[in-house]
């Protein structure tokens, strides 16, 4: 064993040498040595802890510890080398405020993959109970001494390379593209994205070719590059009340170059003449920002059309970054909900059966990134309160109701712990959750389900809830899940979700289940959709990658 540590730490150090040593060591080497030298990146010592993008480093010993206390082989050595000198040894999966957004997605990824597909992947329980209770966590403020955090990195990348070299049907992915997937330094985002379209491969191989939602967020970024190197688009100086008039005025002409510019508006018209032409421009606009197409524009969406277009290239940037963590598209019936575009889509066979509406977490009550798998409906159900919903709202409102819980149908059944009582709601018109809700287990305790304030389902923006997600029309997700089972006919359901008694229903087959955070994606026609931060993840990723960010 001291002799591999001691060949492993000789490797290490000749990779991690600087050009011009490496120039001298390929003159010394044989050639299977200069052959592997090619395959592992030069350490990039630029990187420093005031341009990367993790606060935190290791120390590159670790890594041949790492390395020949898990007998990794001759390829996966050199890969993990390289992934960690192209970011000088900075941790990829953890930074100063806990596990990276990168974390996360690999995580979601990778545990899709372990239930959907076990044979294809490597489980490793021990870590699968760390990273669980990383990501759980409610912390912001790491330092880097928490415990298992460097053995949890270095195995986060054992598996992330091996996930894509070995195990997943991944299509072409050169390294040092792999290697980019997580970030590692901060650079100025109009250069990035530059460097991103200008970039040509020998082989005419690009990342692009094996990821279509990624490829779709890249054509925009050239179109929305070519306006940025025109100048920009105007800034649309006026009041909605002065647009809204459609009479001539100078106004609506800049309004026209503006919705031109992002391609709402199909046809260049330089004329201060308001027409059905601009108002369907207008109401493209709105589509695309998540708004009701009204023809009419709102102080908010007027905010909207003025952000610059360096800003949009930066929510692009950081998009096509999520793009990476994209579960494949299953063969069966798939359910997406993108959280800030408050929309559950619902596919078969990669169709579209139908989408709907749905109330996601306000802010302070994320709902939180993951996959699962929809394996049970639940008719009638009780809402066992949450431990920080009893103490923060429950025990203060009945301090001040004595008979609080008797006007809201609820009830104590128990205790959580600390003297704090577990509270229910029965099943009926009050109860929170409606009359049906359906269960994919995960660590969050989130899940679909009914619920008695419909009005919230009129408004743009909705994220209302305490982190589960709301549903405007579960009863016709609850006939499309049970259309198999012949005994559950629409009389019957509708009869269990109006019973007064709590009924469990399991699915024949679970239906995967993917909740995503994307600001910034293309729909099936084509088109470009941008959508509220609501939970800040852009401007914190924009912050950590960009020296110019927003």
């Amino acid at each position: 064993m001291k002799y591999k540590i001691l060949i492993v730490a000789i490797t290490l150090a000749f990779y991690a040498c600087d050009s011009s040593n490496s120039e001298k060591g390929k003159n010394k080497s044989s050639g299977n040595t200069e052959e592997s030298n090619k395959k592992v990146t030069k350490r990039n010592y630029y990187i420093n802890k005031q341009n990367s993008y993790s606060e935190f480093f290791f120390d590159s010993s670790e890594l041949v510890k790492y390395i020949t206390s898990n007998s990794l082989n001759d390829s996966l050595s050199r890969r993990m080398i390289s992934f960690y000198n192209n970011r000088n040894y900075q941790y990829a999966w953890f930074t100063g405020t806990g596990p990276t957004e990168q974390a996360r997605g690999f995580w979601n990824m990778y545990e899709y993959y372990l239930s959907s597909e076990p044979n294809k992947v490597v489980a490793d329980k021990a870590m699968m109970e760390t990273m669980d209770r990383f990501i759980a966590s409610d912390d912001t403020s790491w330092t880097g001494k928490e415990k298992d955090l460097l053995s949890t990195e270095l195995k986060m990348t054992d598996h992330f390379i091996r996930f894509y070299l070995s195990n997943i049907d991944k299509g072409y992915i050169k390294r040092k593209e792999m290697e980019k997937f997580v970030p590692y330094v901060k650079s100025d985002a109009i250069q990035l994205a530059d460097s991103l379209l200008q970039k040509k491969h020998k082989d005419d191989k690009y990342y692009e070719d094996v990821n279509k939602t990624y490829g779709a967020l890249k054509d925009y970024l050239g179109k929305y590059m070519a306006v940025q190197k025109g100048g920009g688009w105007p800034i649309v100086n006026a009041t909605a009340k002065q647009l809204n008039v459609k009479t001539a005025s100078p106004l609506v002409s800049l309004l026209k170059k503006r919705l031109y510019l992002s391609g709402d508006l199909a046809i260049s018209d330089t004329t201060t003449m308001w027409n059905d032409t601009l108002a369907s421009a207008i109401k493209n606009f709105q589509v695309r920002h998540g708004y009701t197409p009204t023809g009419q524009l709102t102080e908010q969406q007027l905010k909207d059309m003025n952000v610059p277009v360096d800003i949009r290239i930066q929510q692009l940037l950081i998009n096509m970054g999520r793009t990476q963590w994209v579960i494949d598209q299953p063969k069966g019936k798939f359910i997406v909900v993108n959280i800030p575009e408050f929309i559950f889509h619902l596919t078969e066979r990669g169709q579209k059966v139908f989408d709907m509406p749905v109330v996601v977490g306000k802010e302070g009550h994320n709902t939180m990134m993951f996959t699962g798998n929809l394996n049970q409906i639940v008719f009638s159900p009780y809402w066992n309160v949450p431990y920080s919903i009893v103490q923060k709202e429950i025990l203060p409102a009945v301090d001040k109701d004595p008979n609080y819980l008797a006007k809201n149908n609820m009830e104590i059944n128990g205790t959580l712990g600390n003297g704090i009582p577990a509270v229910r709601q029965l099943p009926g018109e009050k109860n929170s959750l409606g009359k049906v809700k359906f269960l994919f287990p995960n660590s969050f305790d989130i899940y679909f389900h009914d619920t008695p304030a419909k009005s919230l389902f009129e408004k743009d923006k909705r994220a209302y809830s305490h982190g589960c997600i709301r549903l405007s029309e579960p009863t016709k997700l609850a006939e499309y899940l049970l259309k198999d089972s012949p005994e559950w006919t629409p009389e019957k359901i509708n009869a269990a979700m109006n019973a007064g008694e709590e009924k469990y229903v399991k699915l024949k087959e679970p239906v995967p289940v993917l909740i995503s955070y994307y600001t910034a994606w293309v729909d099936e026609n084509g088109f470009l959709h941008f959508a509220e931060d609501i939970y800040g993840h852009d401007k914190l990723q924009a912050g950590k990658i960009f020296t110019n960010a927003f």
